[in-house]
């Protein structure tokens, strides 16, 4: 029975790492279990005590067992405003030390939230979060090889801030000016590529402001391989997605024109203010901003009103696109859709700068002299930064 009592100590002990290992000495246990076993009843004595010991080791084993290595995890703000643009840190350890391999962070609702970067130094890992523009709660799911997932819930909360009191939410607005080169970029190409459909064109462009409203809104969109074939772009793009948000995923949904005047605020989601429709008045008065009468502050994405009074449609709208991203040259160009002529409807043309300054009506003229030219102007998600 002694040798008994030492085999289950001995492979107790050997379950164990070195550093847990309790004193427990076979040479102190056998005389104590040999002198109970010669005393008849005494046997059960050694009995009980190798079945707590046993009961003592399976204990300590188990513990051990579950004592499982983790992924601690630790964030300074689990609340952020959903403006598109403020981020946090998360930070992750693993609670045995041990090298992160592998280390992997996504979230269940990229337009709440977004993962910009993953940094992993040794045993700790660093994850940015920016906010995205919708409101609402989303999980950050993290993983690393060797450990189970963990994750952590937080909350984006709806921002309604206006700081230029444009009417335009600021969530709206591009921070990053990669951002804004991207929606640029974009938004020039996609009008241009109208001018090579041959007259094919998607049926909602019928006038100078559906073209405006196409590209800015295109501009907008996640642009991934269906997007691209059903748009058939004449050259590939060279510029990234826009990052902030990705239309129709806003608070306002597909309703990003402004269609009344006021400040914004959070009644201007459920009240008209805005709308999928906005005609070029509209776009001029709510939608853009005047930077110079002067044709050399154009930039590409710009915009030049005209009003030609006495029309059934007087505000009229050309796309300042600077240098063609379809053919090569320094010629500067502008495209723009010229709306029903008598029972046609119309065309999309793209005359150089030089063309529409030597325009045989001189109404069409964009410089400070003629009283039809309104001026440059530029989109409102563009102002504040530039």
């Amino acid at each position: 029975m002694s040798g008994a009592l030492c085999l289950v100590v001995s492979n107790w002990q050997s379950t164990l790492p070195r550093a847990e290992l309790p004193a427990v000495d076979c040479a102190i246990i056998r005389p104590f279990a040999e002198g109970h076993l010669m005393r008849g009843p005494s046997r059960w004595s050694a009995v009980l005590a190798v079945v707590a010991i046993g009961a003592m080791v399976c204990g300590l084993t188990l513990r051990h067992t579950l004592n499982v290595a983790s992924l601690q995890l630790q964030v300074s703000e689990p609340t952020l405003p959903a403006d598109g643009f403020t981020s946090v840190e998360l930070k992750v350890h693993s609670s045995d030390g041990r090298a992160l391999l592998g280390v992997q962070v996504d979230v269940e609702a990229p337009h709440r939230l977004a993962v910009e970067s993953v940094a992993v130094e040794g045993s700790s890992a660093t994850a940015s979060l920016r906010a995205g523009v919708l409101p609402g709660e989303v999980r950050v799911r993290i993983a690393a090889s060797g450990y189970p997932q963990q994750q952590i819930a937080m909350t984006t909360m709806f921002d309604d801030s206006d700081a230029i009191g444009d009417g335009t939410p600021d969530f709206l607005r591009l921070h990053d000016p990669a951002d804004r080169a991207a929606f640029r970029r974009w938004f020039t190409l996609l009008a241009e590529a109208q001018y090579y459909r041959n007259g094919a064109l998607p049926p909602d462009i019928d006038d100078c402001a559906a073209l405006l409203r196409f590209a800015y809104r295109e501009a907008l969109r996640e642009h991934n391989a269906a997007w691209a074939q059903a748009m058939t772009l004449p050259v590939a793009a060279s510029a990234g997605d826009v990052r902030q948000y990705q239309f129709p995923f806003t608070p306002l949904g597909a309703s990003i024109f402004r269609a009344h005047g006021g400040a914004f605020e959070a009644a201007s989601l459920r009240d008209g203010a805005f709308a999928e429709f906005a005609d070029a008045e509209t776009l001029w008065r709510r939608n853009t901003f005047l930077v110079s009468r002067e044709l050399g502050r154009a930039r590409p994405a710009d915009l030049l009103f005209f009003r030609q009074d006495g029309h059934e449609m007087p505000f009229h709208a050309m796309i300042f696109l600077g240098h063609s991203q379809v053919e090569p040259g320094s010629e500067e160009f502008v495209v723009y859709h010229t709306g029903p002529i008598g029972k046609s409807s119309g065309e999309i043309r793209r005359p150089s700068v030089a063309e529409l300054m030597n325009h045989p009506e001189a109404r069409w003229h964009p410089v400070a002299s003629n009283p039809n030219f309104l001026g440059v102007y530029r989109w409102n998600i563009l102002r504040g930064a530039e």
